[in-house]
């Protein structure tokens, strides 16, 4: 990743994603705030991720974005917390303790290889028939996993079989900058 999120940046992107998922559910307005042009101006991809007590509670992302990165993670937040369909909407209860992870991601690179990929600095973009599935960097090194086992759960996420990464696969990596 070229340009580098400064901490200023990072801590906007958290509030902003908070306040995002905050108003959407207690029904409160939104007070509008300054960001500067830079990084949170440019068109890039994200994944932001709602855990409470620790625990995955949503996630959701895009890899491209047509708005400024700052209107996107509000937007990825509120889909998070309310759209993920592995979980049930965030309700007003649900406010008093979560935590969110936001992943600004550089963009998508196809592998020749999968030597290419880089446990702990990749995360797996992979395509295969009219499957899909992603997984971010921090997962691989959350569960302890290699390069294989990285590759294998990334078709399990896609509804595949496990192998299915060895042949006829598209793959792709991405980096991501990962802060909560």
């Amino acid at each position: 990743m070229a340009k580098k999120l400064t901490a200023e940046d990072k801590k906007l992107l958290l509030e902003l994603a908070r306040e995002a998922i905050i108003a959407s559910i207690t029904g409160a307005k939104i007070q509008p705030r300054e960001v500067r042009p830079g990084i949170l101006t440019e068109m890039r991809g994200c994944f932001v991720c709602v855990k409470m007590n620790g625990m995955l509670r949503g996630c959701i992302g895009n890899f491209t974005s047509d708005k400024p990165l700052y209107q996107l993670v509000q937007e990825m937040a509120l889909s998070a917390a309310t759209r993920d369909p592995r979980f049930y909407p965030m309700k007003k209860e649900d406010l008093n303790d979560f935590d969110l992870e936001i992943s600004v991601l550089s963009p998508l690179q196809k592998v020749s290889s999968v030597e290419e990929i880089e446990v702990g600095t990749h995360g797996l973009y992979l395509e295969k028939n009219f499957f899909r599935g992603v997984l971010l960097p921090q997962v691989a090194v959350e569960y302890g996993w290699d390069r294989d086992t990285f590759l294998s759960q990334t078709c399990i996420k896609a509804g595949l079989k496990r192998d299915d990464w060895k042949e006829g696969a598209d793959i792709y990596i991405f980096s991501a900058d990962v802060f909560s």
